[in-house]
């Protein structure tokens, strides 16, 4: 049994809260880079060249990369034989996420869904935990912009949609979306499971660096065939149109009920912003 301060906890998020909101992750930047070469419209480079130097002017001058700073998810990974002492684990979320967002004048976005009354230190932050194998606990800090969460979908589908189906709900969504959520997008998407652990897995899907691939050799046929439809729905960056309308698909899937296909998709703007830390 290892023992683990709830402080490091709070510590840990804090750092990770610095790190997130004022940097892209470095293959969201390179995969920006690519785009800027890839298009010849005056308006998709005009975009891209901006979107660029804001994410230089930000790291530079420890600014926020984009003024919406997001609701903090938390994918936390807890090993079984770890002990946490102090603080509930979510009450040391909350506390970093409190610290940091004052600190460094993140915009604070948590509000009551009815009255819209701010909670006016953008806590609670939403806390996903799964227990693992070992000692160690992984936290992945993912601040995530309601531009393009609000454009993400469900959907339920029926076995008999197959794959063509999974491909056609993920192209769908972003064409329904078109330059609401500042593209080009980055989209994560959840197969299988139940209504809300597709959600879980399209979030999970989010913090993988883009361009990666899934392991399955099917799952990541669905990624490059959305990802190539995605592209030529022309809509491109900040929706001037061109090429690239998305930098990326990532694909996560776990086993369903026989009678259902759930597919979740979860759209993340040109802004792709994680940080990582392992406790």
């Amino acid at each position: 049994m290892r023992i683990v301060a709830s402080k490091e906890i709070e510590d840990a998020v804090y750092n990770l809260a610095k790190e997130a909101c004022l940097n892209l992750i470095p293959s969201c930047k390179a995969a920006l880079e690519r785009a800027e070469k890839a298009e010849s419209g005056e308006g998709a480079k005009f975009a891209l060249s901006a979107i660029l130097d804001n994410a230089e002017v930000a790291a530079k001058e420890n600014m926020a990369v984009c003024q919406d700073t997001g609701y903090t998810v938390i994918l936390a990974e807890i090993g079984q034989d770890v002990h946490i002492e102090g603080k509930l684990f979510s009450a040391a979320v909350n506390d970093g996420v409190r610290r940091a967002y004052e600190d460094f004048y993140f915009r604070k976005s948590i509000c009551d869904p009815l009255t819209r009354v701010n909670t006016g230190d953008n806590t609670p932050a939403a806390v996903h935990t799964e227990i693992v194998a070992g000692d160690k606990i992984s936290l992945t800090f993912l601040p995530k912009g309601f531009g393009s969460e609000n454009m993400s979908r469900i959907y339920m589908l029926t076995p008999a949609k197959g794959v063509n189906g999974v491909i056609d709900a993920i192209v769908e969504t972003v064409a329904l979306a078109g330059s609401k959520p500042c593209p080009p997008v980055y989209v994560g998407v959840g197969i299988g499971g139940t209504f809300d652990t597709s959600a879980f897995l399209a979030k999970k899907a989010l913090a993988r660096e883009v361009g990666s691939k899934n392991p399955r050799k099917d799952v990541a046929e669905i990624e490059r065939a959305a990802l190539e439809k995605i592209n030529a729905l022309g809509i491109g960056p900040q929706g001037f149109g061109g090429k690239v309308t998305a930098i990326g698909v990532s694909c996560e899937i776990a086993p369903t009920h026989i009678a259902g296909l759930p597919v979740a998709v979860n759209i993340q703007c040109h802004c792709v912003r994680c940080a990582k830390a392992v406790i």
